[in-house]
């Protein structure tokens, strides 16, 4: 048979890397593949996929497909779309402002205690105001910690005290004061209509009222917490998704040095 019967065309693909221009990788480069799942408040019907093709048109993806759709009631169904997005960001002019301290491991944490402080570190730690999940602190501060990291429980030269959740305020820093806490560790995961920045902030507010944000480092930590956050909001450090008890615990006795608190 003829060679000529078929379409040997080669297919060109774009392998440039453009930071300024950053666009999602899917299968090839700039192809700005995404996938992305909401739920409308709709029936599962024609009409509400082609109200989830349009709103994710108007997110930024060209040629949004539906891919999957299921009721999740009578009222609501869940929707997975698929598309281009169209947009692109500038990496070279994104600036985070992150945690600066070095972290170590626990050993490495007990042996600079002794070496820099000389007596153990005390640190009270809580899911504060209405927040019933204890996901968070626990992570932080339990014996066991999560995914391999140990909590501060587990430090020997750590005194760890934790509260569990939906403690008020005013009993968490009772509860410092009663211990002669060096840290406050709060965690944050229930954030609707950002309760969570109520709340961290009502913390600060309390201390600076009664003169002891000063006595003690303040971190909080949770879904939606950022260093930046947690610094706007007046607190020493945030930590987000992805950070262990290692990072609290290092980030805690290294600024105790810093501020010269023995």
């Amino acid at each position: 048979m003829s060679s000529g019967l078929y379409n040997t065309h080669k297919i060109e693909f774009d392998t440039t890397l453009d930071l300024t221009r950053l666009k999602p990788y899917g299968d090839t480069m700039n192809d700005g593949k995404v996938q992305l799942s909401f739920t409308l408040p709709v029936k599962d019907d024609e009409r509400g996929v082609e109200a989830a093709r349009q709103i994710a048109k108007k997110m930024g993806l060209d040629e949004p497909n539906v891919t999957y759709h299921a009721p999740l009631d009578k009222e609501f169904t869940f929707y997975v779309v698929y598309g281009s997005c169209v947009h692109t960001v500038n990496y070279e002019d994104i600036h985070v402002i992150t945690v600066e301290s070095d972290v170590m491991s626990m050993e490495e944490t007990n042996d600079y205690i002794r070496e820099h402080i000389g007596r153990k570190v005390v640190m009270v730690g809580a899911s504060t105001g209405t927040d019933a999940h204890t996901v968070g602190i626990d992570a932080i501060m339990n014996r066991k910690g999560f995914a391999g990291h140990y909590g501060v429980e587990r430090y020997e030269m750590i005194e760890a005290y934790n509260l569990g959740s939906q403690v008020p305020n005013e009993d968490f820093i009772k509860k410092a004061l009663e211990v002669n806490a060096d840290a406050l560790l709060v965690s944050q995961t229930v954030t609707q209509k950002d309760i969570h920045i109520q709340n961290l902030t009502n913390l600060i507010e309390l201390l600076e009222a009664e003169g002891l944000r000063d006595r003690f480092v303040v971190v909080c930590g949770g879904p939606r917490i950022t260093h930046e956050l947690a610094k706007e909001l007046g607190f020493d450090a945030g930590f987000g998704a992805g950070t262990y008890g290692d990072d609290v615990a290092s980030f805690v006795v290294t600024e105790m040095v810093k501020r010269g608190m023995k």
